[in-house]
Order: structure tokens, then C-alpha cells, then sequence
């Protein structure tokens, strides 16, 4: 039994038009979930403007704002004044807000703005909500300004439209980028964070691409309803939301859900290798995805703030997603149900297959258990290719696999997947035949459309739908095998489904998690290239099983060195042109990243980088890996160190109030124009509070220790001249050692310090570009 699931005689022209039209699916897809057509200043009062928001977006987007800058204060008082303009009433929430890690807790000072306009009939409270803080090392016009200065424009066109039923509260939190302090301190301490009602949070991972609803709070039925119904270029799907449920990533979404809030989480993520960069800036920024973000964040707010607000709860998820410009909902009790039907299809059509003895049950395991093979093997390989590329070009470790123009790269991600398939799929069907493997490989995207149902039910349909189209389309061409071009057409239609989905889920996983979990993509794009066998099949040459060559020589065997050469180049062309294309340029920079460290009590400096490859000008300050003089605690993980001219600074100082067993309480100050200060302590810590004068305190449980350095961290942002309290528990403590470490934005001060040149931004680890000066205090 060596048969086809479909036998046409023109074969290559059947598989050529098959291809096409899955192609065309491919890039229909791409187009529909493109961003919009910004919208000039000139636009009508009651419609979302780009063009208006930017004038908000360049007034805070000049420079980095991050937690206790002058820059941060600007924007505060900008924000505050344009929002009181507009008519509603402004208030800054000053707390302190706090956020645990392992073995780190981190605390800042922080301002929100609160922008209230009541409701003339409130049945609930609608909070819109975006962080007005940058990262240290860039101005952030996309993370997330441009969520921000969209709230400004949404607020003027909600008033241009009168007044709305629900009362609606802007929230522009602090401090979001040092740990959502911001968004904790409200939900926490603030009447209108405790109240609860419907979330709209707005954020930012890349500079371009559509504005998608990325997360979800539980029980999202109504609400994505609401969504796909009302809002006129939805973007997004259930399987976003249900793989950042996994992952440790966190926004300001996550600590105002905790506190009772349901709602829903945006942000646009391509253009990711400008995240947390000088380069997430108004010249990077698509002014299409500001439209986006806004058009959508309007239209959610005058439908939120019509609404009967208490209906919208439900008691279960729905799976959402777009395929041809359309938004599919369906119900959470659906999965399971359709998750069955696909393997029952998947069966059927082996069934089917084999009455037709096209194959046999024994070979139909086969087929299905080796189909692993390729799956494992794309991910082995494109993590092989991100070691490569790491090899040739160290730089690309410290972006985390958001490069630049990483397209060649992907495209030899998707050449090694297909190549994956192939060496597996072309030994088999000689020995099993072509129906065997091809209806096997069925049962790994119905299996994990299965598995998806139990632990990821919003994810299902990626799988379930792809597995139960395409079993469904080997049915109807085993039941019309009379007509040839039924088949191909039954065989194409039922590829479709996952045409349309799998290569875009493999594109959104690119765009989020980058090179470095490349094989994560790859193994969308492997999965995917388990449903077409049959098209594949239609392009490969009759099966002849024990035939020779002249010579007596099995038939083939003299091409392998060819094939296996042209694999290879079909694999390493893309790679080359990745490497040739994806330069260092201004408009595409290198990152680095340097320090600048000064023990105050010896006055002795060092330059420091954490980069594995340091570049020509970082190479200027540091020149190898002796961290000896550096002060106690400073150091985490890898280091190269120089040493520096001394600076003249006040430093940290801290005093100790009292010792009460295993708790310590400390008086702790920055030293005058510092922003920040960190304390490193020798011993496991168990819990800290820190407070401010006037301000109030916050408390919170640590657990585990710090990696690569001293077990125990404390970081407090935005520190007051006067300085702060700080308590910690150390259990079991005796003797203690800390040194407290005080934090300076930019590097010009430092006598003999050479600015960047083009080419280079610096990289994204929190001490980098600071000038930190230490003390060290043994207790």
C-alpha cells in the first residue's frame, strides 16, 4: 500500500496553483491585519486625530522621562495642564509603590495623574490607563507616550461628543518601567483603584504594526463581544492572550486586574529592536499605529461609557481571532467539543484511507510518531542558527534577538523548517507511501489542539481548526477521486484555515520573542508544514520503491551530495543576505552598555560593561575582566572594567534607627542631584518596607536571592533629597555587610567621557549610563 490521499495526473500543475492560492492566503492575511491611515490635525472634532496627538507627543517625548527625572517632571505638569484644559479634574496621586522579585525588592516615589469626568447616569467606572514614564535609556514616544498623548486626544473628542453615562477615569501612571510601582501604588492606596470596574490599558513593545489586544482579564466573554462588535479594525486573538498568561511578563494590567478590575490590554510590537532604546522615538514612531492605538481607544471608551457596565461580566472565555477581515468569536464550552471532532476527523480520514488501501494502520503509527522528528528538528535548528549568528556577531546577544531587519533571518528559519520536513517526510513515503505520513502528521496539530483545550483553551483553534480543515478536505478528495480537480480543490480549500493562521501566529511569535527563541517560530512554521503534505506531495516525483540507477546503484544515491549542497545553499543564502543587510548604521544602531562606579570612601573609579564583545568606542574605558577593584557587591554576572578619573559627589549615606532581632531600619540618602539608590546586602533578605516622609510607606515579602551577585537587593526610584526610610527582615543575621549604591543619570560629567557615536545606543541593562557612587556598611 503505497497510495496517495489524492492522484491527479497532472501533478505539477496542480501543485503549483495549490501553492498559489495557500500563497495568496499567506499574504491576504498579512494585509488585513495591517495598521491604519493616520488622520491629519484638520480632522473632524469628534473623530481620534493623530495628527493632534502628536502635538502632545512631542512636548513629553523630547527626552527619557524616566521615575524622578526633571524630564518626568514635565511631563507631569504638561499632561496635567492639558488634561484640566479639556475640563476634567486632575489630582496627582504621590505614594510610594513597591514591587517584588527574586531576592529584589524595588520601591519609588511616584505621581500619577488622575483625570476624572463623571458620568450623567453611572452604572460603573471606566479606567483608561498608560504609563507617562520612559526607560532610562530612551525618550519613549511609543513605551508610552504615544499611548498617553492619545488619552489627551481621547479625552477632547469624548467632550467634543458630550458627556458620557459611566464615569470614565484616566490613569497616566509613574514608575511603570522600574515594575508597574505606578499602577501597584493606585490599586492599592487610591478610592478609585480599590472601587474597581472596566480596564483599558494601552502599551507598547515596538515602534509600527497594528494596535492587537494582546491580554485579557479572566471570564472575557462579554467584553470581547463588545470588542469585536464595536471597534472598527480589531486586531488580535485568544492565543496572544493566552500565551501571556504564561509568561512572567507583566504591565500595568497585571496589578489593576489583581485588584478587581476586568478588562483588556493593547500595545503594537513590531519595530521591536527600538524597545527600551534611544531609538523609541517620534522619528521611529508609525503614525499609523498612534491612530491605531487611539481610533480604538475611543471608540472602546464611547462604547464602555454607554453601556450598562454590570452586564458585560461573565462567567467564561471566548475564543476570538481574524481570518480574512473578519473577527470569529465562539464560546469557551465550544473547544473541548471542536478539539474532539478534530481528532475524529483526523481518524475518519485514516479510516477512509485505509478502506481505500492506501494505507495501513501499523504504517499510519508510523507516519504519526516520526512526525516528531521534523517538529524537534526545526527547533534544534533555529536555535542552531541564533549560536551562528551570536558567533559571528556578538552585539546581537545584547538585543535579545531583536535585530533590526531580522526578515532573511526568518525567511532561513522557515527554509530550515521546510528542509526539517523534507528529510523526513521523503524517506518515509518511500517506505510507508505518501498517505501514511501525510495523514499521520494530522494528529500532532489535532493532539495539540487537544492539549490546548485542557491548559490553554484560547489557543486551541490554532491547532483544532488547521488539523480538523484540512482532515475534512482529505475526506471530500477520497471521496471525489473521480475528479481530479477535486481533489486539488478539496486539498486547498482544506489547507486554507491553516494557511490563514499558522504562518501569522509564526510571524506574531517572531515579533515578540525575537531570534532568540527562534525555534519557538519554528515550530509554528514546521506545524504548519504538517498540514500541506498533500500540496507538497503534488510537486515531488512518483514514488518507485527498489528501482536502480545504471550501475546497480539504488536510484538517487548519486545525488545526495547535490541535494544535501543544495540545502545548504537554500539555507545559507538567506543567512548571508541577513548578515549583508542587517548593518550597524545610525538608523539601525549596536547596542552597548557602560558604567561608570566610584568607591567614595577610597575615591577609587572604574569604568564597567557587561557586553560579551565590547565595540571600538566601548573598548575607549574598558579594557579587561579584573572586577578586584571594584566596590563590595557592585558587581553582577560577567563584567569588563577599566579604571576612571573620580568625580566630585556627595554618594549615599546610611544610618542605621534600630535593630530589633532579625529586622534592621535604616536612614538611607542618594547624595545631591542622584535619582536613585540601590542597596546590596551580603544575606538573604525576607521582607522590606520603605517610606517617605509625608508620603506613607509599602511593605512586601521577598523570596529567593539575587543571581550573579549579593543575594539580597533593594532599589529605590525617585528618591526625596531627604532620603527614606528603609526596613528589612534578614533572617538568622548576625554580622551584615551592605553597600548602598547612589545613581545618576548620563555619563558627561565624568572627566575625559567621549558621547556615542552614530551606530550606538545604549543597551537595555538598568545600570547602564548611570554614574554610581558607593558605600559600604558593615552592620
Amino acid at each position: 500500500m503505497l497510495g496517495k490521499l489524492i492522484d491527479v495526473p497532472r501533478r505539477t500543475p496542480a501543485g503549483v496553483s495549490a501553492l498559489l492560492v495557500l500563497a495568496a492566503v499567506i499574504m491576504l492575511t498579512a494585509m488585513t491585519n495591517s495598521t491604519m491611515q493616520p488622520l491629519p490635525a484638520s480632522a473632524p472634532a469628534r473623530e481620534f486625530s493623530a495628527g493632534r496627538a502628536l502635538t502632545h507627543l512631542e512636548k513629553i517625548a523630547a527626552a527619557p522621562r524616566p521615575l524622578g527625572s526633571a524630564a518626568g517632571d514635565r511631563a507631569r505638569d504638561y499632561l496635567v495642564g492639558r488634561l484640566r484644559a479639556a475640563g476634567l479634574h486632575v489630582e496627582v496621586q504621590r505614594a510610594v509603590g513597591v514591587n517584588p522579585a527574586a531576592g529584589l525588592a524595588s520601591f519609588g516615589l511616584v505621581e500619577n495623574i488622575v483625570a476624572t469626568l463623571p458620568g450623567t447616569n453611572p452604572t460603573g467606572t471606566v479606567l483608561v490607563a498608560a504609563h507617562y514614564d520612559s526607560a532610562a535609556m530612551g525618550p519613549g514616544a511609543s513605551d508610552d507616550g504615544a499611548a498617553v498623548a492619545a488619552m489627551v486626544e481621547t479625552a477632547r473628542a469624548v467632550l467634543a461628543g458630550g458627556r458620557l453615562r459611566n464615569d470614565l477615569v484616566l490613569l497616566m501612571s509613574d514608575g511603570e518601567e522600574d515594575g508597574v510601582l505606578g499602577a501597584e501604588a493606585f490599586a492599592r492606596e487610591h478610592p478609585l483603584g480599590r472601587k474597581g470596574g472596566v480596564l483599558l490599558n494601552w502599551e507598547a513593545r515596538g515602534v509600527s504594526g497594528p494596535s492587537l489586544m494582546f491580554e485579557t482579564s479572566r471570564d472575557n466573554a462579554r467584553l470581547v463581544e463588545l470588542f469585536a462588535r464595536t471597534v472598527p479594525h480589531p486586531r488580535g486573538d485568544s492565543t496572544m492572550a493566552e500565551l501571556y498568561r504564561l509568561l512572567p511578563n507583566n504591565t500595568d494590567f497585571t496589578p489593576l486586574t489583581r485588584a478587581g478590575f476586568t478588562g483588556m490590554n493593547f500595545a503594537y510590537l513590531e519595530g521591536s529592536s527600538y524597545y527600551h532604546s534611544a531609538d523609541d522615538s517620534l522619528a521611529h514612531l508609525d503614525r499609523g499605529s498612534l491612530q491605531h492605538h487611539g481610533t480604538n481607544m475611543l471608540t472602546l471608551v464611547r462604547a464602555l461609557g454607554a453601556a450598562d457596565l454590570p452586564t458585560l461580566t461573565s462567567d467564561d472565555d471566548v475564543t476570538y481571532f481574524r481570518i480574512f477581515g473578519v473577527m470569529v468569536t465562539y464560546p469557551g464550552w465550544l473547544v473541548r467539543p471542536l478539539a474532539m471532532l478534530s481528532l475524529l476527523a483526523v481518524a475518519g480520514l485514516a479510516l477512509l484511507a485505509r478502506r481505500r488501501e492506501l494505507l495501513t494502520f501499523p504504517r499510519l503509527l508510523a507516519g504519526a510518531v516520526t512526525a516528531v522528528v521534523p517538529l524537534l528538528g526545526s527547533v534544534v535548528l533555529a536555535q542552531a542558527l541564533w549560536q551562528v549568528l551570536v558567533a559571528i556577531r556578538p552585539a546581537y546577544d545584547a538585543m535579545g534577538g531583536l535585530l533590526h531587519r531580522p526578515e532573511a533571518f526568518e525567511a532561513a528559519i522557515a527554509v530550515l523548517s521546510g528542509l526539517a520536513l523534507l528529510a523526513w517526510y521523503l524517506p518515509l513515503r518511500r517506505r510507508l507511501g505518501p498517505a501514511a505520513p501525510a495523514a499521520g502528521a494530522l494528529v500532532w496539530p489535532a493532539g495539540l489542539g487537544l492539549l490546548c483545550a485542557q491548559v490553554a483553551p484560547g489557543a486551541a483553534f490554532m491547532f483544532t481548526l488547521p488539523a480538523l480543515l484540512c482532515a475534512l478536505g482529505g475526506l471530500v478528495a477520497l471521496m471525489v477521486r473521480g475528479s481530479a480537480w477535486g481533489q486539488v480543490a478539496a486539498i486547498t480549500v482544506g489547507s486554507v484555515m491553516a494557511a490563514a493562521l499558522l504562518p501569522y501566529l509564526a510571524r506574531n511569535v517572531f515579533d515578540g520573542m525575537g531570534l532568540a527563541l527562534g525555534g519557538a517560530g519554528a515550530l509554528v512554521l514546521a506545524i504548519f508544514g504538517l498540514t500541506v503534505l498533500p500540496v507538497v506531495e503534488l510537486l515531488l516525483p512518483e514514488v518507485r520503491r527498489k528501482a536502480e540507477a545504471p550501475g546497480g546503484r539504488p536510484e538517487g544515491a548519486s545525488r545526495k551530495v547535490g541535494v544535501v549542497a543544495v540545502a545548504l545553499v537554500a539555507a545559507g543564502a538567506p543567512v548571508g543576505a541577513g548578515l549583508l543587510l542587517d548593518g550597524v548604521d545610525a538608523g539601525h544602531p549596536r547596542r552597548t552598555h557602560l558604567a561608570y562606579v566610584m568607591d567614595a570612601d577610597t575615591r577609587a573609579a572604574h569604568w564597567v560593561s557587561a557586553d560579551a564583545d565590547p565595540d571600538a568606542w566601548t573598548r575607549r574605558y574598558v579594557s579587561g575582566h579584573d572586577v578586584g577593584g571594584l566596590p563590595p557587591g557592585y558587581a553582577r554576572g560577567t563584567l569588563w572594567a577599566g579604571t576612571a578619573p573620580a568625580v566630585e559627589a556627595d554618594g549615599p549615606r546610611v544610618s542605621v534607627l534600630s535593630r530589633r532581632g532579625d529586622t534592621v531600619e535604616f536612614h538611607v540618602t542618594a547624595g545631591r542631584g542622584a535619582r536613585s539608590v540601590t542597596l546590596r546586602v551580603d544575606r538573604p533578605i525576607t521582607g522590606a518596607s520603605a517610606s517617605v516622609a509625608g508620603v506613607g510607606a509599602a511593605s512586601v515579602p521577598v523570596t529567593g536571592t539575587r543571581v550573579a551577585t549579593w543575594p539580597a537587593e533593594v532599589r529605590f526610584r525617585g528618591i526625596p533629597a531627604r532620603g527614606v526610610r528603609v526596613t528589612l527582615r534578614v533572617p538568622g543575621a548576625g554580622r551584615i555587610r551592605l553597600t548602598a549604591i547612589s545613581e545618576t543619570d548620563g555619563l558627561s560629567r565624568v572627566p575625559g567621557f567621549v558621547p556615542m557615536p552614530p551606530g550606538l545606543v545604549a543597551g537595555t541593562r538598568e545600570d547602564g549610563g548611570l554614574v554610581a557612587v558607593t558605600r559600604t556598611y558593615p552592620l
